[in-house]
């Protein structure tokens, strides 16, 4: 099974991608996994994407797009994968097309863990607090879901166009959304 997952920071993405891919027998690829990994290994997208990273820029979308394109070619994913973090913008979506199509597949399911805003900010600003992050006040955390609104709105009409999205309520306990999400992805 080839799986998106999408949604807010804060909405329990990560934690509900890794038991979901657990449960597919899929490995669960994380963008921010494939660049620490990329960087820890030295490799030439590693080293370029450290330079931006280090430059507190954005690593562009032909080094994220090639991390991606070469993690999928390895054999883990022949079953399947749960892509987490990727795509995020309407270019990327295309290039991840390309991708599945050159290798003559395609994408089963996109899912979209939705939550409400304000339990997203409580749990953000609870986090932060935790952490030690300052930085992470509550405009601060309310213009980062903002901002991912408005990028991820374009993907979720392309998405569900298709007939490929699903959205599942990301709110409530753990073992209760993980059962929503594989009563959809599994059906």
């Amino acid at each position: 099974m080839r799986v998106v997952f999408m949604g807010p920071p804060g909405a329990g993405k990560g934690t509900q991608a890794a038991l979901l891919a657990a449960e597919l027998g899929v490995p669960h690829i994380s963008t921010g996994d494939i660049f620490r990994a990329n960087v820890a290994d030295g490799t030439a997208l590693g080293k370029e994407a450290q330079r931006y990273m280090d430059a507190g820029e954005y690593v562009p979308d032909t080094v994220t797009n090639a991390m991606v394109r070469d993690r999928l070619t390895h054999e883990d994913c022949r079953p399947g994968f749960l892509l987490d973090g990727y795509p995020r913008t309407v270019e990327q979506v295309a290039e991840l097309d390309a991708m599945l199509r050159s290798a003559g597949q395609a994408l089963d399911v996109v899912v979209e863990l939705t939550v409400e805003i304000d339990e997203v900010v409580g749990r953000l600003v609870k986090r932060a607090a935790e952490q030690g992050r300052s930085d992470d006040s509550e405009d601060v955390i309310r213009r980062r879901l903002e901002v991912y609104a408005e990028q991820t709105a374009p993907l979720l009409t392309t998405y569900s166009d298709r007939g490929l999205l699903m959205q599942v309520d990301g709110m409530g306990e753990v073992e209760q959304v993980t059962t929503r999400l594989l009563a959809v992805v599994v059906a």
